[in-house]
């Protein structure tokens, strides 16, 4: 496994893997790598036969007030993880090799970006296109993988590549779990021990919706997200951001859900702030 720091030795690497006739995946990361994205990984690795991984904590996807500076960092122990997995390269730049000084050109999806992770985390998006789309640049894979943990991230990026031609196939990934229900993160290592016995309510508030549609017929959207509020109230330490029911493509709110209908959830546990999401099929 290579480590590679520079654009140009990533595109010389894949330039060779291309003579050789391999096909090209990516899986983009900001390093701290936990389950969630090593099953990206795995993913790749059976379905490429040449496996980039980057890893770069992106400063244009965070705000002034978040957790750009403690974000955890592990590079060395990323890259074990990865060369068991068997990945031929780690892409993990400098943030001086991927802006330019004074960087001003961004990429946008104004209408998905705005909403919901967008609301509370305004230019959020604008950074994680962004940086995505210079990968792309960059790496030109086949397929690029990304977990469905951060839905709208997912929905957005799917966007991006069918607006601007992108000939890479994207692959949504299921969200990894641990044994309590908990969506993996990187920012669970921040959780004291008393917030992670209480942070999987937040996958339970989630499951009650999903059961009250499937074991009592209910789909309307009003009661469905008061009953999964009203079981988060007896966590006072979590604080909701925001609990609705989506539509998968636009991200609007609906009235009545069914199948492709995204249930979203972010709340303020401590000072860490998580998300997470149930897709009702």
């Amino acid at each position: 496994m290579k480590v590679l720091v520079t654009i140009q030795a990533v595109r010389e690497a894949v330039r060779e893997a291309r003579k050789q006739g391999r096909v090209v995946g990516l899986v983009p990361t900001m390093g701290a790598l936990h389950q969630g994205h090593l099953s990206l990984v795995q993913q790749a690795c059976r379905e490429c036969s040449f496996v980039i991984v980057s890893i770069f904590v992106n400063p244009t996807q965070f705000g002034p007030r978040e957790d750009f500076a403690v974000y955890p960092r592990s590079l060395s122990a990323d890259c074990e993880l990865l060369k068991r997995e068997q990945v031929d390269v780690v892409f993990a730049p400098s943030v001086e090799e991927m802006y330019v000084p004074k960087a001003d050109t961004w990429v946008e999806i104004p209408s998905l970006s705005r909403v919901w992770e967008g609301r509370f985390r305004p230019g959020h998006f604008r950074g994680v296109c962004t940086i995505v789309a210079k990968l792309f640049n960059i790496v030109q894979p086949d397929f690029a993988y990304f977990g469905w943990k951060d839905a709208q991230q997912l929905i957005i990026i799917r966007k991006m590549v069918e607006e601007l031609n992108y000939p890479i196939v994207i692959v949504g990934c299921p969200t990894v779990r641990e044994k309590s229900g908990l969506a993996c993160s990187s920012r669970n290592v921040f959780l004291s021990p008393k917030e992670r016995a209480i942070a999987p309510a937040i996958y339970q508030s989630l499951k009650i919706i999903q059961d009250m549609v499937k074991s009592k017929g209910i789909t309307q959207a009003k009661k469905l997200i008061l009953a999964a509020r009203k079981f988060l109230k007896n966590y006072p330490q979590i604080k909701i951001q925001y609990l609705a029911a989506i539509e998968l493509q636009t991200l609007r709110p609906v009235k009545k859900v069914g199948p492709g209908v995204l249930i979203v959830v972010a709340v303020k546990l401590g000072k860490v702030r998580l998300i997470d999401n149930l897709l009702l099929t």
